[in-house]
Order: structure tokens, then C-alpha cells, then sequence
């Protein structure tokens, strides 16, 4: 099988979507024998040991409209994003630019590849913005009769009913979801919300993580109590304040980490800046307890998953997770996972586990042999190539 692969970005520098996802994906599609053309939306091609690249052929006009976006928002924050649904004149505008500008060039180079590499059998958007490439996707299906496949990890974020993040685009607004051939999306519970927006062909595909890369580091001490990693409070507020906030004020022996940017006020928890992958995997084995706080978008939608549980199973972390529709999809709560649902709650549990060495560590292993029998990046390898030869 032989791939044209279009990602927001292979930059993983840059905060477009789930870029290292992306990375773990198509670096196990390659090694499970996939040929790959990878041609990123935003920022630099950047060559692999896994992929082929491609140039990005907007780079310099993408590169200076991300550096207006930024001076405007930085001297005009956006403020009250989340009270509407409708599409802003700005969105509009960009829009309107991105097909009369970028779109042309998008299909030109797209083409390209297409006449040189002819034994190119389907191709995947992975999360690039829907409305600013309008057509480029029934044109590919016209004329060369491959399917084009659009891939949304993002589901239910991304979504116009969601509202969307402040810090990102607003995908939907705009595109013709009726051109691709069919939609691959991480969340059970947003296929019918894609189906009401008039998509036919919808498929689910779990995130998952990459066991080598996300593993227990030995003979390190646990000198944190309890630890959180991420980014951005938004969504994440109530449990912020049930599981850190509050908590790290009422047990004032404990020691309470979190590493991340923009995560607002955690009570009397230390906050650390974020330092990469090694630095988080390495605070990750020194805690007893790690949380997995879940944005209510994915929380309360049924079967939608983020990365951060398969990450900490991976690690073989004792983890508790706010409430989490359909988390006993991917691990069994009480044995692979905790799942608490008041402050009250985690109050008591972390009191537990604190003082229960062997059943934090009972918990941890088996939530690294659940993933590595299901959840591998290397498992939604195959199953996305088994979803994409049903339209060959």
C-alpha cells in the first residue's frame, strides 16, 4: 500500500493538533510495510526515517498568516469565543483567502504527485483545516479515482456544536464534508454528530501510544505524591479544582506536582514548565499516583479518547481519571484504572493508594499489559490499514 499523507504539521514544535501522534502512526504504517508520502499544511517538510517528504507548496504564505494570527491575538486576545457557534467576519475572511489562495496551490501540487507517483492508492488529510482546502478533495476522487480520507483526531473539539478551542481554527465552518470519501475519527459518540453534518462513511480509530517510548524508567525514587502533565485549563477547570486545587490544600503532607503551561491556579501544588517527553516520562515514574484529567468536551461524549491514559498505562502508572464516558472501552476500572466522581472521592483514594504500595504497583502493570496487547500505535496501524482497503 502506498500513501499520500497531508498533516496539519510534522513540526512538533508547533501546537497544531496531535503532531506526535502523527508521527508514532505513520512511523508504524512504514514499518508494517506502507510506502509514504508525507506533505505537511503548516510549517517545514521534515524527512524521516518513515515517510518520504514532501514540500509544503504555502509554506511562506501559511508561515506569515500564523505570524499575523499571532500579533493579533497577542495585542487583541480573543474574548468570549465560547459563546457563540456562528462563524466570526475574521473566520470568514480567512476562509474566503485560504481557497482563493492557498486551495489553488494545495490542488497544483497535490496533482503533481499524483501524475509522478501513479501506484499511490489513497489520500489522508490528518486534521488540516476542512474549509480552507474546499474541492481539492472531489477533485482528486474526479479525476483520479482514489479515495481521499479526512482524519480527526480532535473529535469533539474540533467540531462547530463544540465550539472549538480559543487557540485554534475553526475547521468546519465552510467545507464540503460530503467531497471525501470517508471520515476516520477517535470517538464513538461523534459519529453521529458527523453523520447530522452529512457524512456517510465514518469509521472509529482509538489514539493509543508507543510502549517504547512511553515506558517505566527503573530504579527511580517516588518522591512525588501525586503528578498531572498537560496544557490549557480550558475544559478542564471543575476537575482541576477537584483532583489538585483543593486537594493539595487539605493534604498539606503530600507533595503535589503538575507540569504544563496555562493550567491556572492549583492550590498549593508546585508548578513545573513543560520540558519535553523524557522530562515528563521521568516525573511521571517518581509519582505514586499520576491523574488523567480529561477535557469534559471528550469526557462527556461516549467513547471519544485522548492520549494521556494510554501514555500513563504505558508508563505503568497508578492513574486516576475524572469521569470518563466509556473509559471501560480501553481499561477496567479498579484494576487498570481508577475513576472518581467527587472531590470526596479523590480525597479517599489518594489516601488509599498512598498508603498501599502493592496495589499501586498491581494496578500500573496491569494497565501496560492491557496496552500492549490493544492499545499500540502499532495496533491502529493495521487497523487503519484495513479501514482504507475497503476502498481500494
Amino acid at each position: 500500500m502506498k500513501l499520500l499523507v497531508i498533516p496539519s504539521s510534522l513540526d512538533i514544535s508547533q501546537p497544531f493538533s496531535a503532531t506526535t501522534a502523527w508521527w508514532m502512526l505513520l512511523k508504524e504504517l512504514s514499518e508494517l510495510g506502507v510506502d509514504i508520502i508525507a506533505s505537511p499544511y503548516q510549517g517545514p517538510a521534515i524527512e524521516s526515517l518513515w515517510w518520504r517528504s514532501a514540500k509544503n507548496p504555502a509554506k511562506w504564505q501559511g508561515d506569515l498568516f500564523k505570524n499575523v494570527r499571532n500579533i493579533k491575538r497577542k495585542f487583541f486576545p480573543v474574548k468570549n469565543f465560547n459563546n457563540t457557534k456562528k462563524e466570526s467576519i475574521s473566520d470568514y475572511l480567512i476562509r474566503k483567502t485560504a481557497n482563493n489562495i492557498i486551495a489553488p496551490l494545495w490542488l497544483s501540487h497535490i496533482d503533481n504527485i499524483l501524475k509522478q507517483e501513479q501506484d499511490i492508492d489513497a489520500v489522508i488529510f490528518l486534521t488540516t483545516p476542512l474549509n480552507h482546502l474546499t474541492g481539492i478533495a472531489k477533485e482528486i476522487i474526479t479525476k483520479y479515482h482514489k479515495p481521499v480520507f479526512y482524519f480527526d483526531w480532535d473529535i469533539p473539539s474540533s467540531l462547530p456544536s463544540m465550539l472549538g478551542f480559543s487557540t485554534g481554527f475553526r475547521i468546519y465552518h465552510g467545507a464540503d464534508l460530503s467531497e471525501y470519501t470517508a471520515f476516520i475519527i477517535n470517538s464513538i459518540g461523534g459519529v453521529n454528530l458527523l453523520k447530522k453534518m452529512g457524512v456517510k462513511n465514518i469509521h472509529t480509530l482509538f489514539m493509543a501510544t508507543n510502549p517504547d517510548i512511553f515506558k517505566p524508567v527503573n530504579n527511580i525514587g517516588h518522591d512525588i505524591d501525586i503528578f498531572f502533565y498537560g496544557n490549557g485549563r480550558e475544559y478542564r477547570d471543575e476537575w482541576i479544582e477537584k483532583m489538585i486545587s483543593n486537594p493539595s490544600r487539605n493534604l498539606p503532607n503530600k507533595r503535589f506536582v503538575v507540569q504544563g503551561r496555562n493550567i491556572g491556579e492549583v492550590g498549593k501544588a508546585e508548578l513545573i514548565q513543560n520540558f519535553g517527553t523524557s522530562k515528563i516520562r521521568n516525573n511521571v515514574c517518581r509519582s505514586k499516583i499520576n491523574l488523567s484529567i480529561t477535557r469534559s468536551t471528550q469526557a462527556n461524549l461516549y467513547g471519544t479518547t485522548p492520549g494521556r491514559p494510554f501514555e500513563l498505562a504505558a508508563m505503568e502508572s497508578c492513574t486516576i481519571s475524572n469521569p470518563h464516558n466509556g473509559i471501560e472501552l480501553w481499561f477496567e476500572p479498579g484494576k487498570e484504572i481508577f475513576v472518581i466522581n467527587s472531590y470526596e472521592e479523590a480525597i479517599d483514594l489518594y489516601r488509599y493508594l498512598l498508603n498501599n504500595d502493592a496495589k499501586r504497583l498491581e494496578v500500573g502493570r496491569a494497565a501496560r499489559e492491557r496496552v500492549l496487547k490493544q492499545h499500540t500505535y502499532r495496533h491502529r496501524a493495521q487497523d487503519l490499514i484495513n479501514i482504507i482497503q475497503q476502498y481500494l
